[in-house]
């Protein structure tokens, strides 16, 4: 009889133990540390996903994922963990950016401009609203376009952040973000046949961006009535 509860007992103790090391996540996490000190993002992915399922839907480890498929521009990925992330909170902004940048780079602009738009409200940053004027009126929704740069104006500039634009095929230049603006509201202007205005907004990038090549071709432009439609 003894032996028999010793047994039991046995058992019991060793189905404990084996239980607690199916939802131990200390290997998991130094595996993950250690690929991604030595850039595999793969091994680093795996062990992600591993702590995931014993932690649950609810870990925190689910934005550490999406910010790896995010930096490894695996947009896809990305979106798709982002979307289950805000599923359950929809609060966070940084997952929701990392959404609307994906959908970008999938080409998906009507999505991300919804994203970018719950961005806006969230977060009131003049780049955010910035950035979903420019998928408006890459969209040719001028209106929706026109209100989004006007709310970016409205907001407080850093005057930080740098904007990347063409100077031809193989060259690009970066302007601050209030001439970037500024060309762009120019851009819609003229798409909407407001002349006058438009010249008044490429004028103001130029001001405010002296060597702004693209403002200066596109004042230029303007000046002579012609249609141009990069921004």
């Amino acid at each position: 009889m003894k032996n028999t509860i010793f047994g039991i007992t046995l058992l019991a103790t060793v189905l404990s133990i084996s239980a607690q090391d199916a939802k131990d996540t200390t290997i998991d996490k130094q595996v993950m540390r250690q690929a991604l000190l030595y850039g595999d993002n793969n091994i680093a992915a795996t062990s992600i996903y591993n702590i995931i399922a014993k932690e649950g839907v609810n870990s925190s480890y689910k934005d550490s994922l999406a910010y790896l498929y995010f930096n490894g521009r695996r947009f896809s990925s990305c979106f798709m963990v982002c979307k289950d992330i805000l599923s359950r909170d929809s609060g966070k902004q940084d997952i929701l950016e990392m959404q609307a940048v994906s959908l970008e780079n999938l080409g998906v602009l009507d999505k991300a401009a919804q994203s970018y738009a719950k961005l806006v409200v969230k977060s009131n940053n003049n780049y955010h609203a910035y950035k979903l004027a420019n998928i408006y009126f890459a969209l040719k929704k001028y209106k929706e376009a026109m209100n989004a740069i006007e709310k970016a104006e409205s907001l407080n500039d850093t005057g930080t952040i740098k904007i990347t634009t063409p100077i031809n095929k193989n060259l690009n230049q970066q302007v601050s973000l209030k001439s970037a603006m500024a060309n762009l509201k120019g851009l819609i202007q003229f798409a909407t046949d407001d002349l006058e205005g438009a010249k008044a907004s490429f004028q103001q990038a130029v001001t405010l961006e002296p060597d702004f090549k693209l403002a200066k071709e596109n004042l230029e432009t303007a000046k002579e009535g012609k249609k141009k439609e990069d921004n």
